[in-house]
């Protein structure tokens, strides 16, 4: 690692202003600061400065989020293995590389056409290079249909980029979430590529993988299947487990919890948001139930769909979500009726979820103003009395 030190350090006076790649200033910033903890001091006044920087909390976000990338690449390979009879006969590791072969095309593209627009503003801007992408840009893929062609991504990923984030100022600034966005600009703008029984599955055939899959099947998700008032004909355990149709990244509750104790462990991820999406979730689903009008029980709409993942790692986005403690508990009770509330009541949109978490962002701003504004008045009362 000192010999790598070493040679940014001989080599970044060329980037600096007045060298001959002052131009790609940004560009080096961003790789620097990506390897090594920026060591620049302020100039005037005293501030305390965490080891832990914006960077490194986004990179821990990204280690969380491996176990359901894993688990999704193998889930690809086993849904559409099973779908076309040949599972039981199939290995394990040829089952996941024939998912991973489907996934990383997806990762890669959001990458590069995310970091790409993140590098040219930042150049045109004369700024830093911000790091936010590195999270959005590994869970827009992750909360896609596998089916989802790689052009309709790139036009999602360039949508939420632009008009999500850099147009308000970029990370940090943001009023709703990016991840979010792509998902809900590719719902709203190309509804066949993101439901419908035929998105869920894949039919490629790679050099010895896949060559027993037909040219076309249909695989319901069990969600597709409870907005027609049937139940899922998947169990509760395969739900659990993640062996269902679904978005890439979101079907094992297993490894989204794994996921979700990573982020508490570095306290990065608040657990009251986490908490008050499940509990106000699990209470509006029992209500439902009791009154007949959900064909499942009030805690499969727990474990069906992207209410975990969403619950997990994108309610709590500390840019896009509430920030004061009180607003935490608000901000997740919201989120967990109303994704509950569009499940049942609106059968065009069987999630919910998504359109839950972007009406809390949209409210986020202003249930702190409130909170922050009934703590005054307390202090007021106080000091008058």
């Amino acid at each position: 690692m000192m010999k790598l030190r070493k040679f940014i350090d001989e080599i970044k006076p060329n980037f600096e202003p007045g060298g001959k790649f002052s131009a790609l200033h940004s560009l080096f910033d961003g790789f620097e600061t990506f390897l090594y903890v920026p060591n620049t001091t302020r100039k005037s006044g005293v501030s305390i400065h965490d080891a832990i920087d914006s960077k490194r909390i986004m990179s821990m976000v990204v280690i969380a989020l491996i176990p359901a990338l894993l688990f999704g690449m193998y889930n690809v390979g086993y849904q559409n293995y099973l779908a076309a009879g040949t599972l039981a006969t199939a290995p394990f590791w040829e089952v996941f590389l024939y998912g991973a072969l489907l996934v990383l095309p997806k990762i890669i593209v959001s990458y590069v056409v995310g970091l790409g627009i993140e590098f040219a503003w930042a150049q045109w801007k004369h700024e830093e290079i911000q790091e936010g992408y590195l999270v959005s840009g590994i869970i827009i893929p992750m909360v896609l249909p596998i089916g989802c062609p790689l052009w309709v991504l790139v036009l999602a990923v360039a949508f939420a980029v632009i008009f999500g984030k850099e147009i308000f100022g970029g990370t940090g600034m943001n009023i709703f979430n990016v991840a979010l966005l792509a998902r809900a600009f590719l719902f709203f703008s190309y509804p066949t590529k993101m439901s419908g029984d035929t998105v869920w599955v894949a039919t490629e055939k790679f050099c010895g993988l896949g060559n027993d899959l037909p040219n076309a099947f249909t695989c319901a998700t069990p969600l597709g299947q409870m907005a027609q008032n049937m139940a899922p004909s998947a169990s509760l355990m395969d739900c659990f487990l993640g062996f269902i149709p679904g978005s890439i990244g979101e079907t094992s509750v297993v490894a989204i919890a794994i996921g979700a104790v990573i982020l508490l462990w570095a306290g990065i991820a608040s657990w009251k948001i986490m908490l008050s999406v499940f509990l106000s979730g699990g209470i509006m689903a029992y209500i439902f139930q009791s009154l007949g009008s959900t064909p499942v029980e009030w805690y499969e709409h727990l474990v069906l769909g992207g209410f975990c993942f969403g619950a997990v790692f994108m309610a709590t986005d500390p840019v896009t979500s509430a920030r004061t403690e009180t607003g935490k508990w608000i901000y997740g009770i919201i989120i967990g009726a109303l994704a509950v509330i569009i499940r049942v009541m609106n059968p065009g949109f069987p999630e919910g979820m998504m359109l839950a978490i972007l009406f809390g962002n949209m409210m986020a701003p202003t249930i702190d103003y409130f909170v922050v504004q009934s703590n005054i008045n307390k202090r007021l009362r106080r000091a008058k009395a």
